[in-house]
């Protein structure tokens, strides 16, 4: 199956295709950020922790990233942030409610192979998908 998801970003099978984050997808305000950490669920893994919380309206799942300089250089950040990115695009939920994401990544995810952080980025997404189930069945 290949295409664009909803909110436009692109899937790793789609060839020729450039692999995009639109703006559309990302958690961008300081103060959405505040909201997900205060009134959002946690999920925590070995190198990361997720934090998530339902939009009221909109639609689809925006992800941020956090990643402050107690975890290294500008070098060591900026490379969290991309392996995230990736890891990210790669397992795009299909069908997500109007959710917010923060992910935090830990100092030891620079030492983690990348499908090791790949499978934790994945396994997350199955948590915050069955919490929505949950959430829309309720």
């Amino acid at each position: 199956m290949s295409g664009t998801a909803p909110n436009g970003i692109t899937s790793p099978r789609d060839s020729g295709k450039r692999h995009t984050f639109p703006r559309t997808a990302r958690l961008l305000r300081h103060s959405d950020f505040e909201r997900v950490y205060r009134r959002g669920r946690r999920h925590f893994a070995s190198h990361l922790t997720v934090f998530y919380l339902p939009r009221a309206e909109g639609e689809g799942l925006r992800v941020g990233f956090t990643v402050g300089r107690v975890l290294g250089g500008a070098v060591d950040r900026n490379r969290m942030k991309r392996l995230l990115r990736e890891a990210v695009r790669l397992h795009w939920p299909d069908s997500v409610v109007a959710m917010d994401v923060v992910i935090n990544p830990k100092k030891s995810m620079l030492k983690v192979e990348f499908a090791d952080l790949s499978s934790q980025v994945a396994q997350a997404f199955k948590v915050i998908q069955k919490f929505a189930e949950k959430q829309q069945t309720v």
